[in-house]
């Protein structure tokens, strides 16, 4: 059973655990479609979402439950009206406290690595904000505000505007040293004309406490 963090009568915001994707992956498995009906709770219409996180990415996914909210929530995130928190364990430590990250990203591809991002000056331009907050031994937990949302940003942000790549992340760092990429979306903010903001928070995933990170590291 998936967590709901926030239900009204055109939204849900659910936990989405990691692992599990957005749609159904093409060599089979679970996905997010197999829990759909379950999440209708009473309404004629399944929800469907109004943005994507990674397979990997766990926390907040909002989901509407009309096809009209879904058009005006995919307007607020074009809009760069939504606010998105992430938390992010790093294999390593930035040398600074906080920072911007300004990169254009493109998407490449091989026969060998198949596609993944890079940064490019002829990509789309993208922009994420972010804090250390917490020094894990040889790693750190770092908050990322993103403001545009492309592909894998976060991720290759990680990477090329810090060089270091997020812990477990087998694309643009390593799979050692945790089971999966550990990010994590812990929170979301959509503004509504003429109704109140939805508003959800994520709690911590057992395998970010297993690695040391904590609420009251976060709440500080």
């Amino acid at each position: 059973m998936i967590d709901i963090l926030y239900e009204d009568g055109e939204a849900l915001v659910i936990d989405k655990p990691a692992g599990l994707s957005i749609d159904r992956p093409r060599k089979g498995g679970a996905s997010l479609e197999d829990h759909l009906e379950a999440l209708k709770l009473g309404f004629q219409r399944p929800p469907m979402p109004a943005h994507r996180l990674d397979t990997d990415t766990s926390g907040c996914l909002l989901l509407a439950r009309n096809p009209k909210a879904l058009k005006r929530f995919n307007r607020a995130f074009e809009e760069r009206q939504v606010e998105k928190g992430y938390l992010a364990i790093l294999a390593g430590i930035p040398e600074q406290d906080e920072g911007t990250i300004e990169l254009s990203l493109s998407k490449i591809s091989s026969a060998e690595k198949g596609w993944r991002m890079i940064a490019a000056k002829k990509g789309k331009p993208s922009v994420t904000h972010w804090r250390r907050i917490a020094v894990l031994g040889a790693n750190s937990l770092v908050r990322f505000t993103p403001e545009t949302g492309r592909t894998h940003q976060i991720r290759i942000h990680a990477l090329a505007g810090l060089g270091i790549p997020l812990l477990g992340d087998p694309v643009y760092g390593s799979s050692k040293g945790a089971p999966r990429t550990m990010l994590h979306a812990y929170r979301l903010v959509v503004p509504r004309e003429g109704k109140s903001a939805i508003e959800a928070r994520a709690p911590l995933p057992a395998d970010f406490r297993a690695l040391g990170v904590t609420d009251e590291m976060i709440d500080g």
